[in-house]
């Protein structure tokens, strides 16, 4: 059976679902980003007493289909954006069509009627906090960064990142630099 938890991508999460459905005597097969598959099928009794016990941890058991196609919508751009060494070289609709096994219309008609945004602008989004992160970590330069997020060119990359903060990426990063001097005055 699987079933469909709000909840980021990180290993503390996963183990605190493994916890709850242990607690549980529940078993699973597969814990990954918003989706968890338990061999067991539920009663509407164990599927409340489980939406209470991740309720208690701060997560959230999802039943509405909208919800739960939004929240896979989600999960698949923020591993793609977040945990993929290199994004890939096809068209993101493509991508999220196919990972999803949905029209991309239909996946991006259900998301914008949701969440009032467009996919693409979601993508744009954590792209553009993922080149924040990458340049706070200041391991890659701004070319290096661009490539492995797949942008055309460092100008678009700048552009895009001037439009969503209002700073260009190198004033962010003097920012952070001009924060760190601070501290060590202090």
């Amino acid at each position: 059976m699987k079933l469909y938890i709000k909840y980021m991508a990180s290993l503390r999460c996963k183990l605190v679902v493994k916890e709850v459905l242990n607690k549980l005597g529940l078993h699973s097969v597969v814990v990954e980003l918003g989706t968890v598959e338990i061999m067991e099928e539920l009663t509407q009794e164990q599927w409340l007493e489980l939406k209470n016990e991740l309720a208690a941890v701060g997560l959230e058991l999802l039943d509405d289909k909208r919800t739960i196609l939004i929240e896979r919508i989600k999960a698949v751009v923020i591993e793609l954006v977040h945990y993929t060494d290199e994004l890939p070289h096809i068209n993101y609709s493509d991508y999220i069509s196919a990972k999803l096994n949905y029209d991309y219309t239909y996946l991006a008609n259900v998301f914008s009627e949701v969440k009032g945004t467009t996919i693409q602008q979601y993508i744009i989004n954590l792209k553009i906090e993922r080149v924040k992160e990458l340049l706070l970590y200041d391991e890659l330069n701004l070319t290096q960064i661009a490539d492995l997020l797949n942008y055309s060119s460092v100008a678009h990359l700048s552009n895009q990142f001037k439009k969503i903060t209002g700073l260009s990426p190198s004033f962010y990063k003097q920012l952070k630099e001009r924060r760190f001097v601070n501290l060590e005055d202090l």
